[in-house]
């Protein structure tokens, strides 16, 4: 399967079976994920992987974000899940935001790779990412944001991932603004007048 076809293809599956990926499958993913445009090469990003046992820690720090008695049951939806972390490096070429970006490309490229090989891979998130109960089981650092989970595992048989719409390209992919054809005329007078301008100056000062 090209590239093209294997994007094409792509879709979330809100439910999968309890079958994943190997450890050592995952890797070989993450290291083709991780070629992605990454501007002075920061790595600004980490992924964590959760499975059995994990996920109930998830679930606990998922209830006490949201103020909760009893565990979320939302992380025992998949075998595995794969946190995504945006992991922040001091940079004065590269922004904040671009090393987001970083980090959500290579969990994009990482959800592609795990579709192409037959597994079913939906990207979730949610308020409590964001929460100090969750950030702290997942032991962030002080630089680092949750961007969410891959919840990773086997693609059902009989059954369908969710539907999406139709990419209308030809909106999407637009020319930058033509400037208005009167002030690119006039762009030229207005240059002349300013050398003829400063032609007078001179001479004036020769005076």
């Amino acid at each position: 399967m090209s590239a093209l076809e294997a994007v094409r293809s792509r879709q979330s599956w809100s439910k999968v079976t309890d079958e994943a990926p190997t450890r050592e499958e995952l890797l070989t993913l993450v290291t083709a994920a991780g070629r992605v445009a990454d501007h002075s090469s920061l790595r600004p990003w980490r992924l964590i992987e959760m499975r059995g046992a994990d996920r109930e820690v998830l679930g606990a720090a998922i209830a006490k974000a949201q103020g909760d008695s009893s565990p979320s049951t939302k992380p025992l939806r998949a075998p595995l899940l794969i946190a995504v972390v945006a992991s922040y490096r001091k940079s004065d070429k590269v922004p904040r935001w671009e090393q987001e970006a970083v980090a959500s490309g290579v969990a994009h490229t990482l959800s592609l790779l795990l579709d192409d090989g037959g597994w079913g891979v939906i990207w979730r998130t949610g308020h409590y990412t964001r929460a100090k109960a969750v950030a702290a089981a997942h032991g962030l650092a002080k630089n680092e944001e949750l961007l969410g989970w891959l919840y990773v595992g086997g693609k059902p048989v009989g059954k369908k991932p969710g539907r999406r719409k139709v990419v209308e390209a030809r909106k999407l992919l637009t020319r930058m603004p033509v400037a208005d054809a009167s002030a690119a005329s006039d762009a030229p007078v207005t240059a002349e007048k300013s050398k003829k301008k400063a032609k007078k100056a001179k001479k004036a000062a020769k005076k």
